[in-house]
């Protein structure tokens, strides 16, 4: 008979991620970071590649990242409302953490995979950030799917690519509940 965790499933029923731009300071000290780290490193990682690493972004880096956001969106030739939503998901953040799916070559573990770890990687880390007590969410946007940006913002090499990136601090406003799926829509029962 398995031995249920009551309060562990009660958080997983209850969970909620926290806008972005309701984060305020304070932001978790590098000792409560590294708990929350350490809990979104023990993914589920079939092969034990660690196919995924964290780079951590303090206010001045999340500052340069902004900075470089204008250029790029006008390269890009997006529409300056998108240039500057983006630029301020960087620019209003205090802490975010960068998941970045780094696969290894394997012959055993497909890349697909490992892609789907450093995904798994990134919900690890925003439920033990609110486990932890401190507001989460998991943004992406489209300067962390450009190339360019990504290479030179954050240093990352040809193959990898953001999973995410996981804004952290504290709650300013409780947000409300939201629609969920509809569970018979979506799940199918074979028996047979």
């Amino acid at each position: 008979m398995p031995t249920p965790n009551p309060a562990a499933l009660d958080f997983l029923l209850n969970r909620r991620s926290r806008p972005a731009k309701t984060l305020a300071t304070p932001v978790p000290d590098n000792r409560a970071l590294e708990t929350i780290l350490t809990a979104a490193a023990r993914t589920p990682d079939h092969g034990k590649l660690e196919p995924w690493r964290f780079i951590v972004l303090q206010k001045t880096a999340l500052l340069r990242l902004a900075a470089m956001v204008p250029e790029r969106g006008t390269a890009l030739g997006h529409a300056p409302e998108q240039i500057e939503k983006a630029r301020l998901q960087y620019a209003n953040a205090d802490l975010a953490v960068a998941v970045i799916s780094s696969p290894k070559t394997s012959e055993k573990i497909p890349e697909i995979e490992q892609v789907y770890s450093a995904g798994a990687a990134c919900l690890a880390l925003l439920n033990a950030a609110l486990a932890s007590g401190w507001g989460a969410n998991w943004l992406s946007g489209w300067p962390s799917h450009d190339r360019e940006f990504i290479r030179d913002g954050l240093g990352l090499a040809d193959h990898e690519h953001v999973a995410g990136l996981i804004h952290l601090g504290t709650e300013t406003t409780a947000p409300p509940e939201r629609p969920r799926p509809d569970l018979g829509a979506i799940t199918t029962w074979v028996d047979t």
